[in-house]
């Protein structure tokens, strides 16, 4: 069977049932909204050892960091609080996506429903920039060219050498399809992968009325989400994504976005029609500490790593809010008081 084909048939085989129509179709959740059936939500992964220490990813399969669990689980928050629920999930076969959908359906109560993976929903290759950390490629290559590098719609990083230690031709989850594992990607590259996914999977299910959960990663994400809202080449070098923060669509009839309520492309990328559940502000805000993150050399040390209590209250704060100043105070005094008799005094 031809790998880039049939990928719908293949899933319902393996499901072992034949899916309603959406006309026999009884939804009994509350969804996105009541003025369409289709609706999808995307979510990037949360953090993994090597985002944690700025090295570029790609294929390689790391794993989340403590905090990357805690991301995840938030985003799984958010979703609950939404009031959405899904029919079924899509990812790739790297497990910090794999295990931030598991997350997210377990703070949902949703861990019953299927979880579709794949390798077309995978990071893109950045080839030979893979195990490199980003600041120092940056000093080497200059801010413009590692922003091309990753931002870019057409231009590929350098390709990865057969010898390179992280190649994913010997990862075992491949061994099926070494002739389509790629030695770099641009942008361009990975959409043409992830639509075959989109066009023949994602699709047909969203017209039979399945709400869907994407869980993916930042520039897979991008790939589909510029085909879905039409952003342009010279554009999408603007566009970044945070990790573990979901991105609801509405989707007409044709499955393109319909507009946010207020009318307005989101404040956090300026090009967006979808909603950040966790508030635009919030976005931009995490979106500017990752920018400077890579490119803000002057900058020494590491902004993913800073004090547990710190990260307990952005991301409590991502979910519920910032408290009250009457409220703060109280929390304040309270751990104070807390850690009073905590030190016997």
């Amino acid at each position: 069977m031809n790998r880039l084909t049939n990928l719908g048939s293949i899933r319902t085989k393996a499901l072992n049932f034949t899916r309603p129509t959406l006309a026999s179709s009884i939804r009994y959740f509350t969804s996105l909204n009541t003025d369409t059936p289709y609706n999808v939500c995307f979510v990037r992964h949360g953090q993994s050892t090597w985002n944690r220490e700025n090295i570029f990813i790609g294929w390689s399969d790391t794993p989340l960091t403590d905090d990357g669990v805690l991301e995840a689980r938030v985003a799984g928050q958010m979703l609950s609080k939404s009031g959405i629920r899904f029919d079924e999930v899509h990812t790739s076969l790297l497990r910090r996506s794999i295990r931030t959908a598991n997350l997210c359906l377990m703070e949902m109560g949703q861990e019953y429903i299927q979880v579709f993976k794949n390798w077309r929903l995978n990071e893109r290759s950045y080839g030979n920039l893979v195990g490199r950390n980003k600041k120092e490629a940056v000093k080497q290559f200059g801010v413009e060219q590692v922003r091309r590098w990753r931002r870019s719609y057409d231009e590929p990083p350098p390709p990865m050498d057969e010898d390179h230690p992280y190649h994913p031709l010997r990862d075992p989850r491949y061994r099926h399809m070494l002739d389509l594992i790629p030695q770099s990607e641009s942008l361009k590259d990975t959409v043409a992968r992830s639509s075959v996914y989109w066009d023949e999977v994602v699709i047909p299910a969203l017209r039979e009325g399945k709400t869907l959960l994407i869980v993916g990663h930042e520039n897979n994400l991008r790939s589909l989400i510029m085909r879905l809202e039409d952003i342009s080449p010279e554009d999408i070098i603007n566009v970044s994504l945070p990790r573990a923060a979901p991105l609801a669509y509405r989707l007409d009839e044709n499955f393109k976005p319909l507009d946010r309520p207020d009318g307005s492309l989101d404040k956090a990328t300026g090009f967006l029609r979808g909603e950040w559940l966790g508030g635009d502000k919030a976005i931009a805000e995490i979106l500017e500490r990752d920018h400077k993150q890579v490119y803000d050399t002057s900058i020494e040390h590491n902004l993913e790593v800073g004090s547990q209590q710190d990260k307990w209250r952005t991301w409590m704060e991502f979910v519920v809010g910032k408290p009250h100043p009457e409220m703060k105070a109280q929390s304040q005094a309270g751990i104070a008081t807390r850690q009073y008799y905590l030190n016997g005094k």
